[in-house]
């Protein structure tokens, strides 16, 4: 596989899930209480960072472009394979949010709490698949600031599920409990 295939596949599948994400904006209903704009900022420039570290070509003479291991043609296709499988996996999860879905944590007019599809497999499907594809990424490119990248995500998605749950729980304090027993935050399983 070559470098330049390699990136494309990588850059076409985060375009794409993009793409579903901006098309998703004009279905969602209303926001009725939302996080705070200090909060917000926070988590948008982390999660900025992180994705710019994982996929621009800023890096790319500095010690964050050095090498973690080798790059073949079967790490590649493995990273390819693993992107498209995340990024498939929180467009899924998108889908089945529906209008209840919001970039920020916010309850939204009429919310539901969704527990099918995805998100009878983990309360946080949608991290799970950036991060999955974050990973595969990274494991992809090869670089040392994909790792920066993937704590930064996994930073900013730790916070953002905290003030989610919290939110969660207020809004549906008895359907919420019983969900949070019944199903992982973003490991089937496990976490």
């Amino acid at each position: 596989m070559t470098h330049s295939f390699t990136f494309s596949a990588i850059a076409y599948t985060w375009e794409a899930l993009g793409l579903v994400w901006f098309v998703g904006l004009a279905f969602t209903k209303r926001a009725v209480r939302r996080q705070s704009v200090g909060a917000r900022l926070f988590t948008l420039a982390t999660v900025l960072t992180g994705f710019s570290l994982l996929a621009s070509s800023w890096f790319t003479d500095s010690w964050l472009a050095a090498r973690l291991f080798p790059e073949t043609g079967g790490l590649q296709i493995t990273g390819v394979c693993i992107t498209i499988a995340g990024c498939i996996f929180a467009v899924w999860a998108r889908i089945a949010l529906g209008s209840n879905w919001s970039s920020q944590v916010a309850v939204k007019a009429n919310h539901e709490l969704v527990t099918n599809g995805p998100y009878a497999l983990t309360r946080h499907p949608i991290y799970t698949g950036l991060i999955t594809g974050a990973v595969g990424t990274a494991l992809a490119v090869g670089e040392v600031r994909c790792i920066l990248g993937i704590v930064l995500l996994i930073l900013a998605f730790m916070i953002k599920m905290s003030q989610e749950e919290k939110l969660m729980a207020q809004t549906f304090p008895d359907a919420y409990s019983r969900y949070r027993q019944r199903v992982k935050a973003l490991i089937p399983g496990v976490l």
